[in-house]
């Protein structure tokens, strides 16, 4: 299965993230996205200024593994299979406290618990805010508090039983690394729930918000007791405390993040097609050659130009089949390969290529939803819209990926940024002069966004199962506004 969200990640980027999830099968999966991106023509974006180059550049892409999947209350438990796998690390710890393999694997049940933290509190949160009743909201925030609490207090108690001189000072580090992160993800989710509840019924949501603030009042204190850094106001401070978190974080994750070496794809086979190409070209200007000496003997004026001819048709018809082979692999082979390796195991490749296509080549599946999404009849053509595509293809080896360790992998999430500050070189000015008149005959002049949209159409292909999933892109000169699911 293949699932997909979009968001803006920034003024000037569309983040996409696209979950590639194996079926339990013992076979190996294979996986295509296909995405049509329809640019407006006023862009100007077209493949004499905006090549496969200039896009490979614009193109963000991280690849990591999905997180063991624990809900708040599953990680609460004392018998949670992340708790075990941590205090068992801890305990090899503290009988081999220099050994670099036990310091390695308690690392690793670190990050790794501290992760599943993280995303347990963001599930638990989508479940808060789309949650239909205020009895089921409340019963969430109720088990969001208790269980957060619990979590915690666990994780933490641990902590005594490497507090000791005997134990390497980079492990009690690592775990008060660990344990800063939980505490300031635990307040980024519960003050972004407060924020929504402020938006809402305050006589409704006022008791569970007073129970999200005791929590976050208990974690501030706690902060303060570790000499953990809250923000303050202070510019400069928070400036680097905002950094000192992003660090963090990719500490945090650094054991599913996938590091990719990504190569040209097709070299040996574009090789061959090139030395055909040359090969055809030499056959001719040869034959040339030899049925001109056949005519006209030895070298004279006529054989002269012939020969000057053959060869400059020669270089023409070397260029023409390379263009011709370029062509055909085009749609066999991806510019790009990626081997996906954990450690030293191979579990699965990824591929990507990129073209500008005609109107003629996009499915009519594709050009339908487009239609759907227009204001007008017929948009994308009245706009004359450039459509790009950007294809993947990934192979995931199942059973490579599920002997790695203890927990269960489902799959891999890529992360990719689609970076839009191109896109804006030619657009008009954000805003424009709009005049009026109401009811009475007074003429009123408003300043309105001049909004432009890029359509996005992915088609999500998995054991023959063919998806799509739509996305609009609303964008001013001055970036992106949002993102929308259509």
């Amino acid at each position: 299965m293949i699932s997909i969200q979009a968001k803006k990640h920034d003024n000037f980027a569309v983040e996409f993230k696209c979950g590639f999830n194996c079926v339990v099968d013992g076979l190996t999966d294979d996986f295509a996205v296909n995405a049509w991106i329809f640019v407006p023509n006023s862009l100007d974006i077209n493949p004499e200024n905006y090549g496969k180059k200039q896009f490979y550049r614009d193109i963000k892409s991280n690849v990591r593994l999905i997180t063991p999947s624990f809900t708040l209350r599953e990680l609460a438990k004392e018998s949670s299979h992340p708790l075990q796998s941590l205090t068992s690390a801890i305990n090899s710890i503290v009988a081999s406290p220099f050994e670099d393999s036990v310091i390695d694997t308690y690392e690793y049940h670190l990050k790794m618990y501290s992760a599943i933290f993280k995303s347990a509190l963001r599930d638990q949160a989508k479940d808060l805010m789309s949650s239909c009743s205020m009895p089921d909201a409340t019963d969430l925030v109720v088990d969001y508090a208790t269980s957060s609490r619990k979590v915690l207090s666990r994780f933490r108690d641990l902590f005594r039983l490497i507090d000791s001189p005997d134990i390497p000072e980079k492990v009690r580090h690592s775990f008060r690394l660990c344990d800063e992160f939980m505490t300031h993800i635990l307040d980024v989710r519960t003050l972004r729930l407060i924020k929504l509840m402020d938006t809402s019924d305050a006589e409704l949501c006022g008791p569970m918000r007073e129970k999200l603030v005791e929590l976050l009042a208990e974690e501030q204190i706690y902060r303060q007791q570790k000499g953990y850094r809250n923000l303050t106001g202070d510019s400069k401070q928070d400036r680097e405390l905002v950094h000192h978190f992003g660090m963090l974080k990719k500490y945090i994750e650094s054991e599913l993040y996938i590091k990719l070496d990504k190569k040209k794809d097709g070299v040996a086979v574009q090789q061959i097609y090139y030395s055909l190409a040359a090969g055809v070209a030499m056959i001719f200007a040869t034959g040339v050659s030899w049925h001109s000496q056949q005519k006209y003997g030895n070298i004279t004026w006529p054989l002269f130009v012939v020969l000057v001819i053959s060869y400059m048709l020669k270089d023409r018809i070397k260029d023409l089949l390379r263009y011709y082979f370029a062509h055909r692999l085009g749609n066999k082979y991806y510019d790009k390969k990626a081997i996906i390796a954990i450690g030293n195991t191979n579990v699965g490749t990824i591929k990507e290529g990129f073209d500008f296509i005609s109107d003629t080549k996009i499915p009519d599946e594709v050009k339908s939803l487009r239609e759907k999404s227009s204001f007008v009849e017929g948009e994308s053509n009245i706009f004359e819209e450039k459509v790009l595509l950007y294809r993947q293809r990934v192979t995931l080896d199942e059973n490579a990926l599920a002997v790695k360790d203890q927990y269960t992998r489902q799959g891999i999430n890529e992360i990719f940024r689609l970076h839009l500050n191109r896109f804006t070189h030619k657009m008009d000015n954000p805003q424009v002069k709009v005049d009026a008149m109401d009811e009475s005959g007074n003429i009123s002049t408003f300043s309105v966004q001049k909004i432009y949209y890029v359509n996005v159409v992915f088609q999500l292909v998995h054991d023959n199962k063919i998806q799509y999933r739509q996305f609009r892109i609303g964008m001013t000169r001055d970036g992106v506004l949002d993102v929308e699911q259509i």
